[in-house]
């Protein structure tokens, strides 16, 4: 590779090319957009020519930017795939990888995991153990689970323990097919605090409701609390009330065949935030790590 020009600023280089948007590019490499324009800069600086120029509604490569950016893409995978050949031979993998998983984890996210991660890893033993999030913490610092899969925006912050998230689930307002809370032009938390409620008493989403609602010295008017999630669901498209849940836990339909519609808020709602916790270690067993990537990429390619 030519002196100054790196692996890291090629990614950067595909990741801008299939994006359109030094935003969107920055995230999906986990980098702050500055780090990212200016090693893309450095970049330019090294091969004597300007490869994007910049518009309105983001970024489009120039000739010579397509041009490299293709055999850029070449170099970028071929990297990807000699990693893959190191560090992911599944057939050789071993032993037992205990997960333990909360609630919501368990009902929309397990099933398929389980399924692929038999498939990929055919001689190991994939154990998911059920449990709620502050149990499953006290498990990975006592070596009760080699690795956990939860809702990381829930995490207390324990100093043994190191975290990835790999999903950030927007929440929306959930209304019935019917509802006239789907045409005001502007709606927030102060007016869907005069509107039946309907909680969800599940996975510590009560707390969750708690904080944001609170932020804006607001409550809901609670009409119904369930820990039944298709219960909420059913409830909010026969029109008993309205909620406030994640992307991810979202169906159009529910179970007796109503429609359930969701919008934005204008308020800023938290994220509901997936992923991977493990206790610190000098060295992860490379079983526990080739599961955690493959969780990640899994995650990816669904998401």
């Amino acid at each position: 590779m030519s002196s100054g020009i790196t692996l890291r600023q090629l990614e950067y280089l595909v990741a801008l090319a299939e994006t359109g948007q030094v935003s969107r590019a920055a995230l999906r490499c986990h980098v702050s957009q500055s780090s990212m324009t200016i090693a893309l800069k450095n970049l330019e600086r090294s091969l004597g020519a300007q490869l994007f120029e910049r518009h309105a509604k983001g970024v489009n490569l120039t000739g010579a930017g397509e041009r490299f950016m293709r055999k850029a893409q070449g170099i970028v995978a071929g990297v990807e795939e000699a990693v893959e050949e190191i560090r992911h031979s599944p057939d050789d993998l071993s032993g037992r990888v205990r997960i333990g998983v909360t609630e919501t984890i368990s009902a929309y996210l397990i099933p398929m995991l389980v399924s692929a991660l038999s498939r990929h890893f055919p001689n190991l033993q994939i154990e998911m153990i059920e449990r709620d999030r502050s149990s499953i913490e006290k498990g990975l610092m006592a070596q009760e689970f080699d690795l956990a899969f939860i809702l990381v925006s829930n995490m207390e912050g324990r100093a043994e323990l190191e975290y990835e998230t790999m999903l950030r689930s927007p929440r929306r307002l959930w209304l019935h097919s019917d509802s006239p809370l789907q045409y005001p032009q502007s709606l927030g938390l102060e007016d869907i605090a005069r509107a039946d409620y309907i909680l969800l008493d599940m996975d510590e989403h009560v707390s969750t409701v708690n904080r944001y609602w609170g932020a804006q010295g607001l409550e809901p008017k609670v009409h119904f609390k369930s820990s039944s999630l298709e219960a909420v669901r059913s409830l909010v498209a026969l029109g008993q009330g309205v909620t406030i849940l994640s992307d991810l836990v979202y169906r159009p339909i529910s179970l007796d065949g109503r429609r359930i519609i969701r919008r934005d808020l204008d308020d800023k709602l938290p994220t509901m935030d997936v992923g991977c916790v493990w206790k610190k270690l000098e060295h992860q067993p490379r079983n526990i790590s080739a599961v955690i990537d493959f969780i990640r990429r899994s995650i990816s390619e669904n998401g």
